[in-house]
């Protein structure tokens, strides 16, 4: 028995000094690097692996750790280690700039990103389809009060959807409030219908599922649909501006402008008293709203649609 521990505890030691530096390395490569499945993948493993070898060193090495937990260093190492988890965990601004440096954004669908030049937002629901909307800010923009901004899909009859970035304040940007509360009554009620599948595949202009249009299986399936990009400064006392470009997958572009569609106005209820919302033209009562955005570009990479 004194010889197997002889040789246990070496073995331990050394293991788990090998796994130490290949989960060291692969950290490091995670961080610098970007996504890659096969890094994450070994660094997460082999943290398991870690784990283990760690709980038989801490078997091996009981009665000097036992020492250790009497000593007076235990509450300092407790401190550092709670301050530190708490830092990384709510990540304020100096350790948010410190992750800026990461090249590994992570699998993410969606990200949003704002600056004082520009907003970015990035779909890529897979690795064949990859949508940026790329908005050059104007001179009415201040990053220190940005405007609220909404971007959803629409098929070819105006409904709604999906959601790509929701607003924080709903009510600064109405339409596309009036859109999805639109699109989350029609969806309640095909539920209780229990029809939601059928509607997801029969056809694809009246589908709540969102891949029937950006991922058709063929051009023949493929059914044009819109972005909208709803953008409203509070506090100017000027209503929110659409803007807006066509998407079609049978006839794809692989960068596109969107175009100004107009600002948003309550219509008179209709006879079942629902709420209508429609767009009309710019007129002369608005300035600094045409301000706030430059120019707005629609880039998608994609695969080819048999």
């Amino acid at each position: 028995m004194p010889r197997l521990n002889g040789f246990r505890r070496p073995a331990v030691s050394l293991l788990t000094a090998l796994t130490f530096v290949v989960l060291a390395v692969t950290g490091i490569i995670a961080f610098v690097l970007p996504f890659s499945v096969g890094i994450v993948g070994l660094h997460s493993l082999m943290g398991f692996v870690f784990v283990a070898l760690v709980g038989l060193h801490v078997i091996n090495n009981r009665r000097p750790l036992t020492n250790y937990l009497r000593g007076q260093l235990l509450g300092l190492a407790l401190a550092v280690t709670s301050v530190l988890t708490l830092l990384f965990w709510w990540q304020p601004p100096p350790i948010r700039v410190l992750l800026s440096w990461s090249g590994n954004l992570g699998p993410a669908i969606e990200r949003f990103q704002m600056d004082d030049e520009e907003m970015v937002f990035d779909y890529h629901p897979t690795p064949d389809y990859q949508l940026r909307l790329t908005v050059r800010t104007g001179p009415a923009y201040h990053a220190k009060s940005p405007p609220q901004v909404a971007i959803w899909l629409e098929n070819q009859g105006g409904y709604h959807i999906k959601t790509l970035l929701a607003p924080a304040a709903e009510y600064e940007v109405p339409y596309w409030t009036f859109k999805h509360a639109g699109w989350q009554k029609a969806k309640r009620e095909a539920e209780q219908l229990g029809e939601v599948d059928a509607v997801s595949s029969a056809t694809p202009n009246g589908s709540f599922d969102p891949a029937d249009y950006i991922l058709p299986r063929s051009a023949d399936e493929s059914t044009p649909y819109s972005l909208l990009l709803e953008i409203n400064q509070p506090g100017d006392n000027q209503p929110s501006l659409v803007h807006a470009v066509e998407i079609d997958n049978s006839l794809p572009r692989s960068f596109q402008l969107l175009e100004l569609r107009g600002y948003p106005k309550r219509e008179p209820d209709d006879e079942s008293d629902a709420e209508m919302w429609a767009l009309y033209y710019v007129d002369d009562s608005f300035s600094s709203a045409l301000d706030l955005i430059d120019s707005a570009l629609l880039t998608i990479d994609r695969a080819h649609v048999d």
